[in-house]
């Protein structure tokens, strides 16, 4: 399935109705959450058919389509369906239990009809309008599969991921951390400073609250960008990716880190990684983090070290290197003793 977005142009009558569809749409995502949060054994079967009943009961609600008021409860039983399985997985710390959003954080689902370059009208299957600080956007899902023809390097790479340098690879390179948050964070508090002082419900604080929101959303769209070219970059470079498998959620509740790891957005750069080992079929391995940092890369001889010690020393063979080179070469290290095993991401080339 491949996402095709684009920014739309309209008046601001047409604004208007797509912030009332929008919440139409968030009402009838709520309505379902609370028949399963008021009775037991409710399945998603019976979140669609309620649909049909909000339909009978709320004019404004027969304004959608059947297809929209079914993918908003889609997104109500997404989340449900999400808690049930942290609750399952034992998940530490919070299991996300299903709440209530406000109007404008969901995203519209309906049948938008317009011609993609290259794609027939049958290929798309789903149309989502999002309303974002800077305007709204349409996407288009359509019913495609990218393979991208990879040349091979004859290379293969092990990366460990850091907060000093956003990576560090096997072979000594380093990529810098950008921080895009840190860098905007004496803008964004002099914005929320500006909000504050606003008088609410005024147009001061509508105007405030945009700007703010703007912000935020370079921010996001910073990492994003960041986090796809880098994936892009290793993935074309090499025939074989390792990375190690941090649990990033249990991570974030130290409170020393959390916002540098926030900053840093492992999670969607590793998701790229295996989007685009995906693409390119190439072999993408998450190996257990366990000793990468401690093992010796040259003997395998166990050398502890706290986290402010930042250059490897080797007493039984004299091996003198960065700690996270140390660290990248011990990952692609477990990689190739585990190629073609349960519980990696490597793909058949």
């Amino acid at each position: 399935m491949l996402i095709y977005e684009y920014k739309l142009d309209g008046n601001r009558v047409q604004y208007a109705a797509l912030d009332e569809a929008i919440r139409v749409v968030q009402f009838i995502r709520n309505k379902c959450l609370r028949l399963w949060k008021d009775e037991r054994g409710v399945s998603k079967n019976d979140l669609q058919c309620y649909c049909a009943v909000l339909a009978k009961e709320y004019a404004f609600a027969r304004n959608l389509n059947s297809q929209a008021r079914q993918a908003s409860a889609d997104r109500a039983w997404f989340a449900i369906s999400r808690f049930y399985e942290n609750c399952k997985n034992k998940k530490p710390g919070k299991k996300g239990y299903p709440k209530f959003h406000g109007i404008g954080r969901l995203r519209l689902v309906g049948n938008l009809k317009q011609q993609i370059e290259t794609y027939p009208i049958n290929q798309i299957k789903r149309v989502r309008l999002l309303k974002c600080a800077d305007g709204y956007y349409v996407q288009f899902a359509v019913q495609a599969e990218r393979k991208i023809e990879h040349t091979p390097t004859g290379k293969e790479v092990g990366i460990d991921l850091g907060l000093k340098s956003f990576l560090t690879d096997s072979e000594g390179h380093t990529v810098d951390n950008p921080r895009y948050l840190r860098k905007a964070e004496k803008r964004i508090k002099r914005l929320q400073r500006r909000l504050s002082r606003t008088k609410k419900k005024s147009q001061n604080r509508k105007k405030a609250r945009q700007r703010l929101a703007k912000a935020h959303l370079k921010v996001a769209r910073q990492r994003e960008d960041f986090a796809r070219k880098t994936a892009n970059t290793l993935i074309t470079s090499h025939d074989l990716v390792a990375y190690e498998d941090l649990r990033i959620a249990n991570m974030v509740r130290n409170h020393k880190l959390a916002k540098s790891i926030s900053d840093a957005s492992w999670g969607r750069f590793r998701e790229w990684l295996t989007s685009y080992g995906a693409m390119h079929g190439i072999p993408v391995i998450a190996v257990p983090p366990q000793f990468t940092s401690q093992d010796c890369s040259g003997c395998g001889a166990l050398v502890k070290k706290t986290l402010s010690t930042r250059t490897h020393l080797c007493p039984s063979c004299g091996l003198v290197m960065d700690r996270d080179h140390n660290a990248a070469v011990n990952i692609l290290a477990k990689a190739l003793g585990t190629v073609g095993h349960t519980g990696t991401d490597a793909l058949e080339a």
